[in-house]
């Protein structure tokens, strides 16, 4: 082990370099559904851009990757807004918590709903609207358990139920994610981590909103009878997330040499149904009270504003501000805050409060 842990940068650079075998497929791009799976709600994580999956704790941890929250002290509770592509009037509302359970158990519940607001009401003979407004649902929730193995070995799994609706139409599915990190260093600074997201049956849209009346063939009476359209089942956007990140302490006191760091984290994430993507990010933290974070994401034609497939133009920037309370000082409250940069639309700012118990 101590050999190992002499060269992590390399080891990380290496391990990262043989990930783009798992590729994905572009030829498929487009034809998956309940893409708001895709969507990190979450003010601190996404402020890296999704970079740290290796080494993400806690709740947030249930997006990235949910062996994470096996880290959970004793109980985290946490609240997000996001205003989604800024001049869209799209919010998306999070909220969660995770609970430890036994000695190396936590049990985790989150809920992410996207708010569209009033969309008019149009149909092929009033074009214009003016006949009332509608408002889409879609909420997803997700129920985990992680779990330390070992001191080294971190484990996970997360049940969701993915929900898409109007008042006449409605498309409901369930998907599985799973995960693992690993973590070693004579300080517990080296971290991996890999994870399986968004894998489950296919889903489809039901409901009365796909019927309509129609004549009777060859009726003089003119009879009518409903007739139901049958949409098609699409696939849940799966994919597989394989990261590792390294932490660096600053200090000349060994006592407080946890007073300043560094942890640089890298991601590849191989998407099913559109291009790979690589995430890098940085953060410092200052002791547990101020976290800065950056991050940049990549893909194919990202760079090209003709060739690029993604509203987000790469960097991310997000800082967090957490205050201790308690008599112990371990209990904590916290401020998170992320901007994604895009083009087109005004960027995407979360927002985000949580409490550690």
């Amino acid at each position: 082990m101590k050999r190992f842990c002499k060269y992590p940068v390399a080891v990380l650079l290496a391990g990262l370099t043989v990930v783009p075998a798992f590729a994905g497929n572009e030829d498929r791009a487009g034809q998956a559904g309940a893409t708001q799976l895709l969507i990190n709600p979450w003010a601190r994580s996404s402020g890296w851009m999704g970079a740290n999956s290796s080494c993400a704790k806690g709740l947030e941890s249930m997006y990235l990757n949910v062996a994470g929250t096996a880290f959970t002290r004793k109980t985290e509770l946490l609240f997000s807004r996001t205003k989604w592509l800024g001049g869209t009037d799209i919010f998306i509302n999070s909220f969660g918590f995770t609970q430890r359970v036994g000695s190396s158990g936590a049990l985790g519940l989150g809920i992410m709903s996207m708010d569209f607001g009033d969309i008019q009401i149009t149909t092929t003979e009033i074009p214009e609207g003016g006949i009332g407004y509608y408002s889409p649902q879609f909420i997803n929730m997700g129920l985990s358990y992680a779990k330390g193995f070992s001191e080294n070995i971190y484990g996970g799994i997360n049940f969701k139920v993915i929900s898409e609706a109007i008042s006449d139409v409605a498309a409901r599915g369930v998907a599985l994610d799973a995960g693992i990190q690993y973590v070693t260093g004579p300080t517990d600074n080296i971290h991996f981590g890999i994870a399986l997201k968004n894998v489950g049956p296919r889903m489809r849209y039901r409901g009365d909103g796909l019927a309509f009346r129609t004549p009777m063939p060859a009726d003089p009476t003119g009879k009518t009878y409903t007739a139901e359209n049958r949409s098609a089942e699409f696939e849940l956007p799966s994919l597989l997330n394989v990261g590792g990140a390294y932490d660096f302490y600053f200090s000349k006191d060994s006592t407080t040499m946890k007073n300043h760091r560094v942890t640089a984290a890298a991601n590849f994430t191989s998407n099913s149904f559109g291009k790979n993507q690589y995430q890098v990010g940085a953060e410092y933290g200052f002791k547990n009270y101020l976290m800065v974070r950056a991050g940049y994401l990549y893909e194919e034609g990202i760079t090209s504003s003709e060739d690029r497939t993604t509203v987000f133009t790469g960097p991310s920037l997000g800082f967090s501000l957490e205050l201790p309370f308690g008599e112990d000082k371990k209990s904590s409250f916290a401020l998170d805050y992320s901007y994604r940069f895009t083009n087109p639309f005004d960027g995407t700012h979360s927002f985000g409060a949580r409490i550690n118990l």
